[in-house]
């Protein structure tokens, strides 16, 4: 059963029975029509042909001619004409108005077939008689022209010709289809077989590597050969694989950075505690150590609460609201919170806010989370009394806040994982989730967050939808 469920073996059987459909329908269907369309050619040029040549038998009417010059006649006719000619009188019945027909003279009088009656009287039947009547029949055709003399039909020349050779053409066509139907269906399954088998070949071997990947061992990156859609897949797993790798191995670090980022202001706390609990400390000390607790405890808080902000950003239940801000005044309101922080770091921090608002369309708590980010982020990462600016604009369209420094920069090699969970440059001065939590937020606000960094200048955007009732900065 497996084996039949198997891709390789249903690609195989699909290779074939495709095969067979287009060859079924061209024996069963074209081939039968081709047959019947080459008749109907045949009866058209025999009628032409009755129709050009009958009427010389019609000079024949009402001159005293004997039996042997019309059998002359109709025989001339019908070597000319390549066909068999059989000439009928008509006998009309005094007791009813059934027609009779005799022969009066026949090409091929050797012959057991006997003339088209039904034909003959059709011939007699139709709105414009001297087009005559024309049928095929058993491979054989027929066309019936009436003879006129004096206003009333006297003869009738019957046509014949045997169609056999169309017959024939098409049967030695189909034999000769039959055979490389045989063939071409005996190709259709080997090679289906062997193109299915290369393609089964390779998705087997993305199963297993999923597989490992799932069981957490590590594999290479798998090769590509062709550039299809399974090898498209191919390289979307190599990257995938790629940047699993990086997470997994930013996870194991993050999680040692945790470890430690907790481990160490928890001693050190439970260590000033112990100390505090000695009464012998003069003030000075007492307030030294209280400081320290503090700072302690603010990182203990900033940790978890990006610890916090992660998990509900992936369990969706992070709610965004848009509304119309103003980015000038947010990025003042920020700046403010941050002098005590400017102070000890002995950073001098400018802003750039054009006089007119710069509204858009945001959630106004969230982007003051974004941009304590990013003033953070220039803080820990830049020596001190390293100059920071806050710009707030418009440019085609949108509403830009960029906070940018003058530091060392982000080496071209890691700028594209700054954005990346649990990712730092240096693990002493973070956990690597503030610039995570700013792009996802950013990207629920339908907006994003672009870097820009060389030696001596590193400039992160914030670019969200302006307000529609805004105005050019």
């Amino acid at each position: 059963m497996n084996r039949v469920r198997s891709l390789r073996n249903r690609l195989a059987f699909l290779f074939f029975a495709v095969t067979a459909l287009a060859l079924a329908v061209v024996v069963f269907v074209f081939l039968p029509q081709l047959e019947t369309k080459i008749e109907q050619q045949k009866l058209h040029d025999l009628r032409a042909t009755a129709q050009r040549d009958a009427p010389q038998l019609r000079t024949l009417m009402g001159k005293p001619v004997t039996a042997k010059h019309v059998d002359d006649t109709v025989r001339m006719i019908s070597d000319r004409t390549n066909s068999r000619v059989t000439l009928l009188g008509i006998q009309q019945s005094t007791r009813d108005s059934e027609r009779r027909f005799y022969v009066i003279s026949d090409s091929n009088q050797t012959s057991a077939v006997a003339p088209n009656w039904s034909l003959a009287t059709r011939a007699l039947d139709q709105q414009h008689p001297s087009a005559g009547a024309a049928v095929v029949a058993r491979h054989q055709g027929e066309v019936a022209v009436p003879l006129y003399y004096a206003g009333a039909p006297g003869w009738i020349a019957v046509f014949s010709r045997d169609f056999g050779d169309a017959s024939q053409a098409v049967h030695l066509v189909r034999e000769r289809l039959l055979v490389a139907s045989a063939v071409a269906l005996l190709v259709a399954l080997v090679g289906g077989w062997l193109v299915a088998s290369r393609s089964a070949r390779r998705v087997t071997r993305l199963e297993r590597a999923a597989r490992s990947v799932a069981a957490g061992r590590p594999v290479d990156p798998l090769p590509v050969e062709a550039d299809d859609e399974l090898g498209r897949l191919t390289r979307a797993f190599n990257e995938m694989q790629e940047q699993l790798a990086r997470v997994d191995g930013a996870r194991r670090e993050f999680i040692a950075t945790a470890s430690h980022a907790l481990r160490t202001p928890i001693f050190s706390l439970g260590g000033f505690v112990e100390l505090l609990q000695d009464e012998q400390l003069d003030e000075a000390t007492r307030a030294e150590f209280l400081r320290t607790m503090s700072e302690q405890i603010e990182r203990l808080q900033k940790l978890a609460v990006d610890l916090l902000d992660l998990s509900r950003l992936d369990a969706g239940s992070l709610d965004v609201e848009h509304e119309t801000v103003d980015l000038g005044e947010l990025a003042g309101a920020v700046s403010a919170e941050f002098q005590p922080t400017l102070h000890t770091h002995r950073t001098r921090l400018r802003l750039r806010i054009p006089d007119t608002p710069v509204e858009a369309v945001a959630d106004r708590e969230r982007v003051i989370q974004i941009m304590r980010i990013l003033l953070d982020n220039a803080l820990r990462h830049t020596p001190e009394g390293t100059p920071v600016t806050v710009i707030a604009a418009r440019q085609n369209g949108m509403a830009e806040l960029t906070v940018r420094d003058k530091g060392p920069g982000v080496a071209p090699g890691v700028q594209g994982q700054v954005f990346e969970r649990f990712f730092t440059v240096d693990t002493a001065r973070g956990s690597g989730l503030g610039l995570a939590i700013a792009k996802e937020l950013a990207e629920r606000m339908e907006g994003q967050i672009a870097l820009k960094s060389r030696p001596g200048v590193t400039a992160f955007t914030l670019v969200l939808p302006a307000a529609t009732d805004g105005h050019d900065a």
